[in-house]
């Protein structure tokens, strides 16, 4: 257990200090693109209070932490400047303190930074991207279209956050776990989460698990952020080359970033777009992926408000590149506007954002299925 977290700074230096109930087996390394410090331990629980945040004219910009995959904790430090890891050693319980992870990080050039950044070899290439969590097992098909909902973030990628302490992966998780139930009551329908817990799952073995699991349909759901405070409503994504506008280019890269702010090794991947488009069978579910998303568009202003502009647009998600699988992209919503943020914490603004989103997937299948939620509801 992590039971408290402090940082130091003095010129060229900075000192990590984490209180620990129990000495762990803690590795420091530094990687770039961008520039970072990994603190990789077994897993932990963190039960830090009144913990101190960086100053942000050193070389530390910030950090996060929490559940990389299962047994498996990380606790990552962005930098604004090369460091050096200078010391990391576990000291023993002194004058009533834990026993404490020291880590002190000094200044250094760029060339030394890059020389000496890079994976511990036992953790490179694929086990640092590996399926961090199995996918849930899932009932013979039995004729019934299995639904993949993918809660966005999770475990050390906490996502956005609202002023009331809301945070993304939090609320996106409860919203799927709403729509399941939703879903399963029809009768109609299996639905698979890409994950059921706060644990980070890598974006392209959030694909993995629904083109493994054969899925019909692949609903991510996320919250959105922005500088300005005043824009709100929900919007949808589909994948396409070329984003729709430079907003929605913004919101991709920023979402592509997940798996680099939780430190999961990219080597060796390639371009995750370039090989899937220019297949035939990907038009096709790239055609019904917009045809989805039309009709989420249509049903999602019954329970909350859209993105008065252009609620449907399109940019290179990461997570939407399965080429076989019908996809989008729903953002709920914006915790950085506080009308959002208020609705977006109630459970009666979960429960009718699933019911539109559900009504959106029954109109999908309405040929295949039978009658639609809004003609049973008649």
């Amino acid at each position: 257990m992590v039971i408290g977290l402090k940082i130091g700074e003095s010129a060229g230096r900075s000192r990590f200090t984490m209180e620990l109930s129990d000495p762990l087996d803690v590795r420091v390394f530094t990687l770039t693109s961008p520039n970072r410090v990994v603190f990789d331990m077994p897993e932990v629980l963190w039960r830090v209070n009144g913990e101190t945040r960086p100053s942000g004219q050193g070389a530390v910009k910030s950090y996060r932490y929490g559940l990389f995959r299962k047994g498996n904790s990380r606790f990552i430090v962005d930098l604004s400047a090369p460091v050096k890891v200078e010391k990391s050693q576990i000291l023993p319980p002194e004058g009533g303190s834990g026993f404490r992870l020291v880590v002190d990080l000094a200044a250094t050039t760029n060339s030394e930074f890059l020389a000496h950044a890079g994976w511990p070899r036992d953790i490179s290439g694929a086990t640092a991207s590996v399926g961090l969590a199995p996918a849930p097992s899932t009932p013979a098909r039995g004729g019934k279209k299995l639904i993949i909902l993918d809660a966005g973030h999770g475990g050390i990628d906490p996502g956005t956050h609202g002023q009331s302490g809301v945070v993304e992966k939090d609320l996106v998780l409860s919203v799927a776990k709403t729509l399941r139930k939703v879903l399963e009551a029809t009768g109609r329908y299996r639905v698979q989460l890409t994950r059921d817990a706060d644990v980070f799952i890598p974006l392209r073995e959030r694909v993995n698990i629904a083109r493994a699991a054969h899925g019909d349909l692949f609903v991510s759901l996320h919250a959105d952020s922005s500088e300005h405070h005043d824009v709100r409503g929900a919007s949808v994504y589909t994948l396409s080359e070329d984003a729709s506008d430079r907003e929605a280019a913004t919101l991709a890269e920023k979402e592509n970033m997940s798996d680099i702010i939780a430190g999961v090794d990219l080597t060796g991947e390639n371009s995750p777009v370039a090989s899937i488009l220019i297949d035939l069978a990907q038009r096709d579910t790239m055609n019904r992926s917009v045809r989805f998303a039309e009709t989420v568009v249509g049903a999602l202003p019954s329970a909350t408000m859209l993105l008065p502009l252009f609620p449907h647009r399109s940019a290179g998600f990461a997570v939407l590149k399965g080429p076989d699988i019908p996809a989008v992209l729903i953002e709920l919503g914006y915790l950085t506007n506080p009308k959002d943020e208020a609705e977006m914490t109630t459970e009666a603004w979960r429960n009718g954002v699933a019911r539109a989103i559900a009504s959106a997937v029954d109109t999908h299948f309405a040929p295949e299925t039978g009658p639609s939620l809004r003609q049973a509801n008649r």
